[in-house]
C-alpha cells in the first residue's frame, strides 16, 4: 500500500513465475504517516476527555473478512481530562478492524520511529503518529498485568 492505495500483492520468485506478475517479496516495516507536526503533548493539551493508550499488546485476528483484531492494553492507560493526565486506569480487552479504526481518526500527529511490541520482531522498522479515534472498542475490563 502507498498513499492509500493497493500498489501490488506479495508474490514470490516461484509465484511470480506462476502469474507472470513481478516479484514483490513482504516488506519488514510499516509506516502510517501524513499526520499534523503536532507532539503527542500538543494533542492530549488538546483533549477534553478521554484515554491515552500507551501500548497494544496480545494482538490475534478474530475474523479475517472484516480483519477484525483482538487485543489488550498494557503498560500505561492515562485518563485525561481538560489537556492534563489525571491518573492511571486499568487495562481492557480492545476489539477493532484497524479498516475501520482508521476511517474514525480525527486527527494525526507527528510521526515518529516506535518498535511494535507485539510484531517487532517482524517489524522492525516502524512509525507511526498519535492518533485521535472517537469510540475505540473496549469490550471489557483486563485484569492482567
Amino acid at each position: 500500500m502507498r498513499e492509500g492505495e493497493l500498489r501490488h500483492l506479495t508474490t514470490s520468485r516461484h509465484s511470480a513465475g506462476l502469474t507472470g506478475l513481478p516479484v514483490a517479496p513482504v516488506i519488514d516495516n510499516v509506516i502510517l504517516d501524513g499526520g499534523e507536526d503536532r507532539s503527542l503533548d500538543e494533542m492530549v493539551a488538546n483533549t477534553e476527555r478521554g484515554l491515552l493508550l500507551t501500548c497494544l499488546w496480545y494482538i490475534r485476528e478474530v475474523d479475517p473478512a472484516s480483519l477484525l483484531l483482538t487485543g489488550l492494553t498494557r503498560d500505561g492507560v492515562y485518563l485525561v481530562e481538560n489537556g492534563e493526565v489525571t491518573g492511571e486506569v486499568n487495562n481492557f480487552r480492545f476489539n477493532e478492524t484497524p479498516v475501520g479504526l482508521l476511517g474514525r481518526v480525527t486527527e494525526a500527529g507527528r510521526t515518529e520511529k516506535t518498535l511494535p511490541r507485539e510484531w517487532s520482531d517482524w517489524f522492525t522498522r516502524a512509525a507511526m503518529p498519535a492518533l485521535r479515534v472517537p469510540d475505540f472498542n473496549m469490550s471489557s475490563v483486563s485484569q492482567g498485568v
